[in-house]
């Protein structure tokens, strides 16, 4: 499926409507996409949602949501993302501070919920943190293309002095410092930094989110902590990095 058919068609602050390029990508009629669910067309709705379950979607569950999402029920996404696709926004703005790439990332990462919803699993932790970690991932990974796009334009031999350079140049070299060494640590605890230092979650939040206790989130954090000290060649970078918990 061509990526490009998403298109910018989330507002700043997501309404009801659901993205139309969402609809396009998971097989529905964009022409049809309508302002709330249930003013859609008995056509557009997969046959096997009966009414009954129409009247209490918005009663179900965030996993039972998904298991519908699962079963190919385009419904269960639209619901989803009523419920959070401004939480998502806010997030992937957070990380990205692009309003256009922020809303990119949320249709990117709700397109993801609606191809792997088979492969959620509740006994690993809520829908809700499951979403919102596919939303930062995306963010992330929209981060990473903009660095390297910069990197690939720029051939520097060293790093520069501070001295005679703006702040803001010294600032986007830092970030791309701080991106490089996080591609040296594995997955957990990349994850953990990134969650923490891009999305502002505490230790306890993460543990939610992720679904681990708090003091595997902790010996995590600071096991990748130690591993960005060496990589970064900087004193101090646990307490500087570490959330409060």
């Amino acid at each position: 499926m061509n990526e490009r058919l998403l298109r910018r068609s989330i507002c700043p602050l997501p309404s009801r409507r659901f993205p139309a390029a969402v609809w396009t990508a998971v097989g529905a009629d964009s022409s049809e996409t309508p302002d709330r669910f249930d003013s859609l067309e008995p056509t557009v709705l997969d046959a096997r949602i009966s009414e009954a379950v129409n009247r209490q979607l918005a009663h179900l569950s965030d996993e039972a949501l998904v298991a519908l999402a699962a079963r190919s029920e385009q419904s269960a996404l639209a619901e989803l993302y009523d419920r959070y696709g401004r939480t998502a926004y806010g997030l992937a703005l957070r990380v990205l501070r692009d309003q256009a790439l922020a809303e990119d990332a949320v249709q990117e990462a709700f397109l993801a919920v609606w191809r792997t919803a088979s492969r959620f699993m509740p006994e690993r932790g809520k829908a809700s943190s499951w979403i919102l970690t596919l939303v930062h991932r995306r963010a992330v990974d929209a981060v990473r293309r903009e660095q390297r796009r910069r990197a690939d334009s720029l051939e520097l031999a060293a790093e520069p002095s501070v001295e005679g350079v703006d702040e803001d140049a010294f600032l986007r070299l830092q970030r791309e410092r701080v991106q490089a060494a996080l591609r040296h640590l594995p997955d957990a605890q990349r994850e953990a930094l990134e969650l923490a230092y891009y999305g502002g979650f505490t230790q306890s939040e993460l543990a939610e989110r992720l679904g681990q206790p708090l003091g595997t989130i902790k010996s995590r954090m600071f096991g990748g902590l130690a591993r960005m000290r060496e990589l970064l060649g900087e004193p101090g970078t646990e307490t500087s990095w570490m959330p409060t918990t």
